[in-house]
């Protein structure tokens, strides 16, 4: 026993080195003290997060500096995601990534609406030349805000290397206080096939933890079978701030000899998906929590590293074993779960049946499904598994098994509309239809001809929807003929239901302006320090279209001396 722990302690040492990156490179982006709500490669819905997100005080404006010397590379201006998101390249190789911003420094700023005047979109995305926008060390390139997809006020922050991959900021010296090691919810064990079987059962099994004094935990003693995976719940927090967020490391060993590791420090985009293999896909999608699969059914993300079995636990008859489980955050603060297994087979035990249908889908080969007027095709190496699907179709309404097994590769749903009249074609998009209301979402619908295809990456129901409902717009801080010379914003509310705002275009008399889209408050907001306005009698129109062309024109006077 005491051989075991040694080489756990050794291995303890050794997983941490001093680390590699520059320490003193970067400075903190911002000018308060670091307390984060978001850590890095937290699980987020389908994605790792790929930075920190920085708490503002749930306040916008704070100066946003560049973390070192270099130039402004790219500025990405969008509705949803990062928002308003700008990218520094330095010498060294390393870009940051400032996100979510209110606003760009005035010379940056300046820039941006140049463009976007010129190509009349508010959207845009832009690769300055080395020498179009340097900046310096500590200069002010932003303001910190709640742009696009953030949904409370804070400063979403990266570091990638030179091939786009995004790191774990506090490798380089981003500090912030944490002396609570992470703490553990929940624990299950899987049997991998019909032999094998978790305290008599051969399905997922939620095992009993117990919490030590010292913040440790053991596991009530299980008797198990065969080939077992080990899934784990588990979140850090930070001393100065109350949220769940991700762990930093997790290593697993069996007998004393490492058996698995998930490692958090690097991922790239390209996989980022795959964190639909990592944890437990249908128990998220049923109860909205993480279980972290501690073993590796050939999930091919980087953060896995080679160990034992890949983690699995091969559980022999009359065997007795010891499982440890190490979890860390960032500051090596570890917390340990034990477990000790005994090892029973037992032969009366009656393996879950399985579900049969007459769609036996291979997962390293194309398939199309076809009834009636609906088609869907499956691409090649769509799923990671074989497995039979339920397809149905119902008049316009299609059953394409339920949302609880994660899709690597976007499938195609056509649908054949000939039969519909030539007025009705124009306003047709096919819907994902969701949660028990069966609520229909837009899903991006093309057609051409008489077929109408949607690509998407969620199994589920989906169906037929006409839109003819134009959207709607209103006046928010103004009315018509008023006197606005005092105001520094003119605001406008549009919405559309059921296929959602496409676009939108505003002019005063004559010429376009540049309004501001926030989709989470449905508000257009322009701002006359743009200079655009100088006339006193102004016609303002706004155009605003829908996802399946529907479209109402919005028109006013306003005055401003």
């Amino acid at each position: 026993m005491r051989l075991n722990l040694f080489i756990l302690l050794l291995y303890s040492i050794i997983a941490y080195p001093q680390s590699n990156y520059p320490q003193d490179y970067f400075v903190n982006p911002l000018e308060i003290p670091t307390s984060l709500s978001g850590t890095f490669a937290e699980l987020r819905s389908n994605h790792f997060h790929s930075g920190v997100d920085i708490k503002t005080r749930q306040r916008q404006g704070f100066k946003v500096l560049s973390a070192a010397s270099g130039f402004v590379s790219r500025i990405k201006v969008t509705f949803f995601g990062y928002g308003k998101a700008l990218y520094i390249t330095h010498p060294n190789g390393y870009t940051t990534v400032y996100a979510h911003l209110q606003k760009f420094a005035p010379e940056i700023e300046a820039y941006v609406k140049k463009h976007q005047y010129e190509k009349e979109s508010y959207e845009i995305e832009l690769f300055p030349k080395a020498d179009d926008l340097k900046v310096s060390k500590g200069d002010v390139v932003a303001f910190s805000g709640n742009s696009g997809g953030s949904l409370a006020p804070h400063l979403h922050f990266e570091i990638r290397d030179n091939q786009e991959r995004p790191l774990n900021p506090m490798l380089f010296g981003l500090d912030v206080k944490d002396t609570t090691p992470p703490f553990v919810t929940a624990l299950y064990a899987y049997p991998m096939d019909k032999t094998s079987h978790v305290n008599h059962s051969n399905v997922r099994q939620k095992l009993r933890l117990i919490p030590l004094q010292n913040g440790d935990y053991s596991v009530e003693n299980i008797e198990a079978f065969g080939k077992i995976g080990i899934g784990i719940v588990t979140n850090d927090r930070q001393d100065y701030a109350p949220n769940k967020n991700g762990v930093y490391n997790i290593q697993t060993f069996l007998n004393g000899s490492q058996a698995y590791e998930l490692d958090f420090r690097r991922f790239s985009f390209d996989e980022t998906r795959h964190i639909n293999r990592l944890i437990d896909y249908e128990h998220y999608k049923k109860k909205k929590q993480y279980i972290q699969k501690l073993y590796n059914d050939e999930n091919p993300l980087s953060i896995i590293k080679p160990a034992l079995s890949d983690g699995f636990l091969v559980i022999k008859d009359s065997a007795d074993y010891m499982y440890k489980i190490k979890v860390n955050d960032f500051k090596n603060n570890p917390t340990w779960i034990t477990m000790e297994i005994k090892g029973i087979k037992n032969d009366s035990l009656n393996p879950e049946i399985q579900k049969t249908t007459p769609y036996f889908i291979q997962a390293h080969h194309a398939t199309t499904l076809k009834e009636g007027r609906v088609s869907v095709n499956i691409f090649k190496d769509s799923f990671y598994d074989d497995f039979y699907m339920d397809f149905e179709v119902h008049n316009d309404t299609l059953i394409l098994h339920d949302d609880t097994l994660p899709v690597k590769k976007s499938i195609a749903i056509s649908y054949d509309i000939s039969n519909y009249k030539e007025v009705d074609k124009e306003r047709l998009y096919i819907a994902n239809l969701l949660g028990y209301s069966k609520h229909p979402v837009y899903s991006a619908s093309e057609r051409k001809g008489n077929q109408l295809t949607t690509l998407t990456k969620n199994l589920g129901t989906y169906a037929l929807a006409i839109d003819t409902i134009p959207p709607t717009i209103r006046p928010g801080n103004f009315k018509d003929k008023q006197w606005v010379s005092n105001y520094q914003y003119l605001k406008i509310k549009i919405d559309d239901t059921p296929s959602g705002i496409s676009n939108y275009r505003a002019t005063v008399n004559g010429k376009w302006i540049l309004m501001e889209y926030d989709y989470k408050t449905k508000t257009l907001t322009y701002n006359f320090n743009d200079g655009i306005i100088t006339d006193t009698k102004n016609n303002l129109k706004l155009i605003v279209t829908d996802n399946v062309g529907n479209s109402s024109t919005f028109e006013t006077l306003f005055y401003r001396k």
